[in-house]
């Protein structure tokens, strides 16, 4: 009989992919510092017209987006009750507590007089007409929340099991908020853009759809990179594991509803609002869309395929696609086709793309070295024989 319970992956700490991407993290955190002290114009390109560059649109709006992936998941195990699914929880809780971290870091650095940000905690200086602060205070709460589900693991590895009853006495209200404050915070981030009006092209300017658009790619985006990491993680396995391609290929039908209605929406809004004479203009905004177009569209032809059933490399190529064409629309209407006139230009400095690069070496190092020494991956655990017990491959941590 198999079971799957999670456990810690065991192995070398120092691995190479941690010696590969450490350095970047250093470099990162070196480059922080000199921010906090040297101020934001000794790292970065922002200005007046362009207030937020690479490290919002990029390290929290799509960082934040990728890091949907315990929200999306708990909507389908716990709220469609969809338990076959439970396995995949934990290292995707991971990866979006990971994720939502360093995008919450990402507006701290961003922040021009970040010694102002203890005020964002106090009442008095509250500004709820702000989405700014809608989303803020969600980011923050969420964090907490996703900290707290993710504790049991943590707990586990000190040999301390919390009974079940009072666990879930305290997981329902987890859960819960779990699944409703992302819908909140990430419809908001795509009402940011609608007070850019007219300097976000028509294209992905969209005052009654944006907020809509924005959680649906939360939710693509957040099922992708389920898919995405899970294939990475069992490859750096070698066999080790629970093979959950199965698992990943019924998700499939899951993701293909949110794709194909994010693609239809996205059209109907052109046709109804008479845009559509923009998808012809042979510039850069119209190839921008057919290409976000075109990555979303094809998973839809590599999930239909009858061999994408037991082929990890299929299911790896169509998350990669969502991730980029979900990325790319996000990156768009928040940067790439917002022109705030004037004369403004913006691109970000070798410090900007550095301290992004190295968020992502950070989140990437930590999740190896947690994966490692925390129960996280699921792995089959037989009833053996005592010859079988005595023979098993200690995992070293």
């Amino acid at each position: 009989m198999t079971t799957h319970n999670p456990r810690p992956l065991g192995g070398r700490l120092v691995s190479w992919p941690v010696m590969l991407l450490a350095p970047f993290g250093v470099i990162c955190a070196l480059l922080i510092v000199r921010r906090l002290f040297a101020g934001i114009a000794s790292v970065s390109a922002l200005n007046g017209g362009y207030p937020w560059g690479l490290w919002i649109a990029f390290d929290l709006l799509v960082g934040t987006g990728l890091a949907c992936g315990g929200w999306a998941l708990a909507w389908t195990v716990y709220v469609f009750n969809r338990g076959e699914y439970h396995p995949l929880v934990r290292p995707a809780l991971l990866a979006s507590l990971f994720g939502y971290s360093l995008g919450g870091l990402s507006i701290t650095i961003d922040v021009g007089r970040y010694w102002n940000l203890p005020y964002f905690f106090m009442p008095s200086h509250f500004n709820t007409s702000s989405v700014l602060f809608e989303t803020a205070v969600c980011m923050t709460i969420y964090i907490g929340v996703m900290a707290l589900e993710f504790a049991p693991a943590l707990l586990e590895r000190f040999g301390w099991r919390v009974p079940l009853r009072r666990l879930n006495k305290i997981m329902f209200l987890l859960i819960a908020l779990g699944a409703l404050l992302p819908m909140m915070h990430q419809s908001s981030m795509g009402s940011l853009m609608i007070a850019a009006g007219a300097k976000v092209h028509p294209l992905w300017q969209s005052y009654e759809m944006l907020p809509l658009f924005s959680l649906l790619t939360a939710f693509i985006m957040g099922f992708s990179m389920v898919v995405f990491e899970g294939s990475l993680v069992r490859a750096g396995m070698r066999g080790r594991g629970a093979d959950e391609t199965p698992l990943f290929y019924r998700l499939t039908h899951i993701i293909r509803v949110f794709l194909l209605l994010f693609i239809l929406l996205r059209f109907a809004e052109l046709i109804w609002r008479h845009k559509t004479g923009y998808l012809w203009h042979l510039d850069r905004f119209a190839l921008s869309f057919w290409a976000e177009v075109a990555l979303m569209a094809l998973p839809l032809v590599i999930f239909s395929l009858r061999s994408c059933r037991r082929d990890a490399r299929l299911l790896f190529i169509g998350a990669l696609c969502m991730i980029f064409g979900s990325a790319f629309w996000r990156m768009n209407y928040s940067l790439l086709a917002f022109n705030p006139g004037g004369g403004y230009h913006y691109f970000p400095t070798a410090s900007e793309i550095l301290i992004t690069l190295g968020f992502l070496a950070i989140e990437v190092c930590a999740y190896i070295l947690l994966i490692r020494l925390l129960p996280v991956l699921s792995a089959p655990q037989r009833h053996s024989t005592q010859t079988e017990v005595e023979h098993e491959p200690t995992h070293h941590h």
